[in-house]
């Protein structure tokens, strides 16, 4: 019998606390937050087109130019997460913000301000390696063993 009523008892602290959740949950608008991803994201992508025209009219090369867009673009995330501009585009664009060179630049350089204070080789230096450790290695891995395969397919 006691069972069957702390059952009970804990059935109603789930919906009780369910219930709080729900109340203190803020309401989100789907078609705005898309909205706004799309258009965080759009500017950014346009900047990066912008940027290439503007390095290929300088006389440059297309890939050459395709290069220093991308460079440009990831300095700009850089300085405005060093602003803490970027953290306010995030939370207005979402998704949107997440392009990927900017987003990576962004989740790369965050962790390194934030524990800078503990230093140039235990802040800094371990921290900048909690997003880009993991990519790099993922990256520099898989790329191996696709390579691995492509040969062995062409022996």
């Amino acid at each position: 019998m006691e069972e069957i009523l702390a059952i009970k008892d804990q059935k109603k602290r789930n919906e009780a606390y369910n219930q709080y959740v729900e109340n203190m949950t803020p309401k989100s608008n789907c078609f705005a937050n898309c909205a706004k991803a799309f258009l965080v994201g759009g500017l950014i992508c346009t900047l990066g087109e912008g940027l290439n025209s503007f390095y290929e009219y300088l006389g440059n090369e297309k890939e050459l130019a395709a290069l220093y867009g991308t460079i440009t673009l990831i300095a700009i995330s850089i300085i405005l997460t060093g602003l803490n501009i970027y953290q306010k585009l995030a939370q207005f664009g979402g998704a949107g913000s997440i392009v990927p060179i900017t987003g990576f630049a962004n989740s790369v350089v965050s962790p390194a301000i934030e524990f800078q204070t503990e230093g140039e080789v235990f802040g800094v230096g371990c921290k900048i390696f909690t997003i880009a450790g993991p990519v790099i290695l993922y990256g520099i891995v898989s790329s191996w063993f696709v390579g691995l395969i492509y040969w062995i397919m062409h022996m």
